[in-house]
């Protein structure tokens, strides 16, 4: 027990004249003394969730008969002008009042008013009736705290909430205001003031009960998201200290924001619903569980129905909409996972708009509906346009497209394209998640017919490989005659290869034709698509698998599309004859076509920022596949091949405003610097129009299509700057290098050394990308080995 001051310059008044003056009340209820100490922390004024004791409202009083005197005629026991009135006696102060029977305390604790303030500031008194009386105080005693482990601290908690201080005059609001300052600290779970009688005048005496000292916290759901470790921390500093309830809400509003950061957007905790004596606080926390999804499909007005009050009929199957949706029935509600959901929606391509609404359960609290509104878009597309290839020249494209088939969220086109030197037929099916598949699997087919002229036999400087029909190779020779001219040691033209090998077997003869040489490719191929995601198909996979297999025949052929299987060099050729290296067989076994049959292992690993336009990151490819034989003319061979890109992210230039932002303003500076290497491989009987083509927009740049090398290996690379000039607008500096390892010479027939390709090169060169609605469009420039020898090249999308 702890004394506050003493005044003895006063007549203690008697006890039942102070008791008579404050009328007190209990603030606990008397009926149930084992009311539980949750009951109080848990009680608050206003405020659903708030960990105040519980209201501080008086008992009732017994209403006094009013007084007979004017208000006037009482003076202001705080106006300093007045003369000090004497104390008032006990009879003054009972007047009116029922005596109290014989033997029957009048003492009753002072209860603080349900209005008073938690938190009063220093001096801040309860308004008083001028006719209020007043009383000198000699002393302010706390008990009831003794033998607690920090009565001390306690005491001075007490005696710092209050501002009745000994020697001065208070009235029953005062006390009252200081009641409910006490509270408001925390620290008790229940407070009595009792005047006694005291030998230098009247003492208030504060009985105080502390909150148990607090050695655990639990809920009373034992399976919640909150991390038994964040509980532990959160709550580390007040274990084995006095319960304090104004701490306890704020580590209630820590483990709320917990919830809040980690996306659990609709979990409220409230209590403690349970105290014990032995401090265990126990809480509630309610999630936010999720009942079901409901898909509702919506009007471009954003209306369910129609003019007719019918519910709006999607195209799309209900089920293509609920398997974006990571959240199932019966799980917590999270909004950062439904906000992932939305973006694949999103990218689905289906769906224009999505609205989505959470509907409370009335008849369980605590869950809800999550209703999507979904406003699909046109999903088929009739697109045709014009365009120019080196393989095919000046083309032109038209193409059939329903992104959405039958609901199910199948793509499925058919794309014909003509041009000067070739033309594709295909159509190809995409079934980007196969239904049921956990893991995500895609499904992709492809049937094709097409014919191009294959870059591998043309050369920007050094003439062509064309077409000829037949060959007759004789023992020993090196020149062979065209059996179209005269200039050949019999003097006279022949109708076919085989007449002048009857007449002249000693001499080698081949048929020109003069064309361009075409491949026809007719065929198709499947192929699964799996990420490795552990079958959770919305955990974002680095990796992927991919499993296919092709079939295609192969024929080499004139525009006429007429079989030929050889070509002649037009280098050392002069239309009669040319050397006997210079005709070659266009495909593998020089036969009129070819059987390819394939299977095909593929993985990649994809950890970019940004598919379209990275700054960071890597991207790792490689592949393996294997031809195998399916009869004389179907060759056996195996391709490999890998690519590794990776960004390193830098702010050199900054052209662009976003890249040199104002203080507090985001950073937009997409400038990377940015490397790849390619290689590869092919081991076995090649077809030559299967090797490996190197020069081209996609290659190195500063060389035509194909025009740097022709071989069964290959390896690039590739270092380039990317810098923002304009919203939406880039450049690029870069630098190409390849080599084909010296391995023109294994192709069938060396058509990469027959028209004098390097095999090896370099260049650099600078560009712009610009973007548009269809991609970025790019327009570069490179140097071909430093020669002064420029080209320019106009292309789709990065080079990688």
């Amino acid at each position: 027990m702890r004394r506050h001051g003493t005044v003895g310059l006063m007549a203690a008044l008697p006890l039942l004249a102070f008791c008579s003056l404050l009328a007190p009340a209990r603030v606990q209820a008397q009926g149930d003394p084992a009311q539980s100490q949750a009951e109080l922390a848990q009680a608050q004024p206003e405020e659903p969730e708030a960990l105040t004791p519980e209201a501080l409202a008086p008992e009732a009083e017994a209403s006094e008969p009013e007084s007979t005197e004017p208000q006037s005629s009482q003076p202001d026991p705080l106006d300093a002008d007045q003369a000090p009135e004497p104390t008032p006696e006990p009879a003054e102060l009972l007047e009116g009042q029922p005596e109290a029977p014989a033997g029957v305390d009048t003492t009753i604790p002072v209860s603080p008013p349900q209005t008073a303030p938690l938190t009063p500031g220093p001096g801040s008194l309860a308004p008083e009736s001028p006719t209020e009386p007043k009383v000198l105080i000699s002393e302010v005693v706390v008990e009831g705290l003794d033998g607690h482990p920090e009565a001390e601290r306690l005491e001075l908690a007490v005696y710092d909430a209050m501002v009745v201080r000994p020697g001065s005059r208070v009235s029953r609001s005062e006390l009252q205001t200081d009641l409910a300052a006490i509270y408001a600290s925390g620290w008790f779970s229940d407070v009595r003031i009792q005047p006694v009688d005291g030998p230098l005048g009247v003492q208030l005496v504060v009985i105080a009960t502390a909150n148990p000292v607090l050695q655990k916290v639990e809920f009373s759901t034992a399976d919640i998201k909150l991390p038994p470790e964040v509980l532990e921390d959160t709550f580390a500093a007040d274990f084995d200290r006095t319960l304090n309830l104004n701490t306890l809400q704020a580590r209630v509003q820590e483990l709320q924001t917990w919830y809040s950061d980690q996306g659990y957007s609709l979990a409220r905790i409230t209590g403690p619903s349970r105290v014990s004596p032995e401090g265990v606080v126990e809480l509630t926390v309610r999630e936010g569980t999720v009942q079901g999804v409901e898909v509702q499909f919506l009007n471009r007005e954003g209306s369910a129905t129609n003019d007719e009050g019918e519910p709006i009929r999607g195209k799309t199957k209900p089920w293509v909409v609920t398997r974006e949706i990571s959240t199932k029935p019966g799980e917590i509600f999270n909004r950062r996972n439904l906000e992932e959901d939305i973006k694949r929606l999103y990218g689905t391509g289906l769906f224009g708009d999505v609205k989505v609404t959470l509907r409370p359960v009335p008849a369980t609290p605590g869950e809800v509906v999550i209703v999507l509104g979904m406003v699909e878009q046109s999903t088929g597309s009739l697109s045709g346009g014009l365009g120019y290839s080196q393989s095919q020249g000046v083309f032109g494209q038209i193409q059939l497209q329903d992104t959405n088939l039958i609901g199910r969220a199948w793509d499925m086109s058919v794309n014909f394209t003509y041009g000067q030197f070739g033309g594709l037929a295909d159509i190809s099916f995409t079934d980007p998640w196969i239904k049921g598949d956990k893991y995500r699997t895609a499904f992709r087919a492809r049937l094709f017919i097409s014919r191009d002229v294959p870059q591998i036999y043309q050369s920007q400087d050094n003439g062509n490989i064309n077409t000829a029909s037949d060959f007759y190779e004789a023992p020993s020779t090196s020149v062979a005659y065209n059996i179209n001219s005269r200039s050949n040691p019999e003097g006279r033209r022949f109708d076919s290869v085989n007449e002048a090998e009857d007449e002249s077997p000693g001499n080698s003869w081949f048929d020109y034709d003069g064309n361009s040489i075409a491949i026809q490719r007719v065929g198709g191929n499947i192929q699964f698509v799996r990420p490795l995601n552990s079958g959770d198909p919305f955990k974002r996979a680095m990796w992927n698998i991919v499993l296919g297999a092709s079939a295609q025949e192969v024929r080499p052929i004139n525009f006429a599309g007429e079989s030929m299987p050889f070509g002649v060099s037009t280098n050392n050729f002069d239309g009669d004859e040319a050397p006997i290296e210079n005709v070659v067989c266009v495909a593998f076994n020089c036969a009129s076509s070819n059987q390819l049959v394939a299977l095909r292992v593929a993985a990649t690993r994809n950890t970019l920022n940004d598919p379209r336009n990275p700054t960071s990151g890597s991207f790792l490819s490689v592949s393996t596949e294997q031809f195998v034989s399916v009869g004389p003319d179907s060759p056996t061979f195996n391709r490999l091949r890998g690519s590794y890109s990776f960004f390193i992210p830098v702010n050199w230039l900054k052209f662009y405003r976003g890249c040199r932002p104002e203080p507090g303003e985001p950073t937009d500076c997409k400038q990377a610097l940015a490397f790849q290497v390619t290689a590869g491989t092919n081991i076995g009987d090649l077809p030559p129009y299967e090797a490996f083509c190197l020069g081209g927009s996609n290659s190195v740049r500063g060389f035509s299509d194909c025009d740097l090398g022709v071989g069964s290996s290959f390896g690039e690379a590739t270092i380039e700057y990317r810098f923002p000039l304009f919203s939406i607008i880039s450049g690029q500096v870069f630098i190409d290098g390849g080599t084909t390892f010296g391995t023109q010479s294994n192709v069938q027939g060396n058509p990469g050394g027959l028209l004098n390709k390097p095999g090896s090169g370099f260049s650099v060169g600078t560009g712009l990308i610009v973007t548009t609605p269809v991609g970025p469009l790019r327009l570069e420039v490179a140097s071909r080995d430093f020669s002064g020898d420029w080209r320019f090249n106009l292309g789709v999308g990065w080079k990688f």
